[in-house]
């Protein structure tokens, strides 16, 4: 069976793939739409067989994830430990993971680290929801205080 997508197919399912990380906040589905987008790209200006573009995709995510981890991050990484790095996390956004009980802080993830850390416990006067995007109002210690914008 000779299988055969358009170079449309392929910007439709990357873009699908990048919406996709709008709501499951793991930084890594991106890639694999952009590779998928790349391959739409390609596939208009040449003609490729399904397993080329299978390999291209294959590889270009793997390129952009590999890229991401060992260029950019680390970046980030080093940009969040410079002196003022607590005072340009004010006003970072970052989605709710876990709800806060009465015992215990709710906890949000981070797209780019904050002082080292992807995940972070919160504290919220509103009430949260799962997903809900929050953004940093101060940092006490070790809990961030959030305020939920509308």
């Amino acid at each position: 069976m000779d299988m055969h997508m358009l170079y449309w197919h392929w910007l439709v399912f990357g873009i699908l793939l990048v919406i996709a990380e709008i709501f499951i906040p793991s930084f890594t589905i991106m890639w694999f739409g952009l590779g998928a987008i790349l391959v739409g790209l390609v596939s208009m200006a040449v003609d490729m067989s399904f397993n080329w573009q299978l390999l291209l995709w294959t590889v270009s995510s793997v390129g952009f994830t590999v890229f991401w981890f060992l260029v950019i991050k680390p970046k980030m990484v080093a940009h969040n430990q410079q002196g003022l790095a607590q005072e340009s996390a004010i006003g970072e956004a970052g989605q709710v993971i876990k709800l806060p009980t009465e015992t215990s802080n709710g906890k949000m993830r981070f797209s780019t680290p904050i002082l080292d850390h992807e995940e972070w416990e919160f504290s919220c006067d509103s009430e949260v929801a799962l997903g809900d995007r929050l953004h940093i109002k101060e940092i006490s210690e070790n809990v961030l205080v959030v305020t939920k914008l509308n």
